[in-house]
């Protein structure tokens, strides 16, 4: 399916997901960033522990306020080891919702999770599974778990994973919200002067360029003339 045309930088946006999402206040990180760059970002939440996109579709919340209007985009985060263990199973989920999207006039936003710490080979699959369905549906990849590879491949510190080597630290969250504001908002993270509680401003620097060196668009290539 051909990608959808490129629209302005949603300003309203719901995000359907659980703790991955909700832990640390991403949503209010990304409003953060956009408020320091000059953005407006309204956010609402849909969560539960542990959910799973299928989860929520049955529960039907997430699917009433899709339909009612008013959202620019949705961002889809499937529960973390099913992209893993049955990434059709993620597909016919995120279809479900992309549906409903659609027809209410919204753009969808997939939000690419992490590995655990004890597992970074699945960082492979999981970048498969948001990959194929993100590129099927026309939809906007956010990739995050791109960007935690990156960094995790690279040093130690800043510390990404929280102690359950599951669930995101501060820093982990932050970095997902640099990703959010370079592929979702369109504006560089670089220099963004937003205070983080917890972060210091070299830590902040640092996953800041991580996240827009995975995230910023590619360089156009000058015409040459003949």
């Amino acid at each position: 399916m051909p990608a959808r045309p490129r629209a302005a930088a949603p300003r309203n946006v719901l995000f359907v997901g659980n703790s991955f999402t909700a832990r640390n206040d991403l949503p209010g990180l990304i409003a953060a960033l956009a408020a320091a760059g000059g953005k407006t970002f309204r956010h609402c939440l849909v969560q539960a522990g542990g959910a799973s996109l299928r989860t929520h579709w049955n529960a039907g919340h997430a699917a009433r306020l899709i339909e009612a209007g008013g959202f620019d985009a949705v961002v889809l985060q499937e529960q973390s080891t099913l992209p893993v263990k049955n990434a059709a199973r993620m597909h016919e989920n995120v279809r479900l919702f992309d549906g409903v999207i659609r027809a209410a006039g919204a753009a969808t936003v997939l939000y690419m999770t992490w590995a655990r710490r004890g597992e970074p080979e699945a960082q492979v699959a999981i970048t498969g599974a948001y990959t194929a369905i993100g590129r099927e549906l026309g939809a906007t990849v956010v990739s995050v778990g791109t960007a935690w590879a990156r960094l995790l491949g690279a040093r130690d510190c800043p510390v990404l994973h929280d102690r359950d080597g599951s669930h995101p630290s501060v820093a982990g969250s932050y970095l997902a919200a640099c990703v959010f504001c370079g592929t979702l908002l369109r504006a560089s993270p670089v220099g963004n002067a937003a205070p983080v509680a917890g972060l210091g401003a070299a830590d902040r620097a640092l996953l800041q360029k991580t996240a827009w060196a995975v995230c910023r668009p590619p360089r156009r290539k000058k015409a040459t003339r003949g």
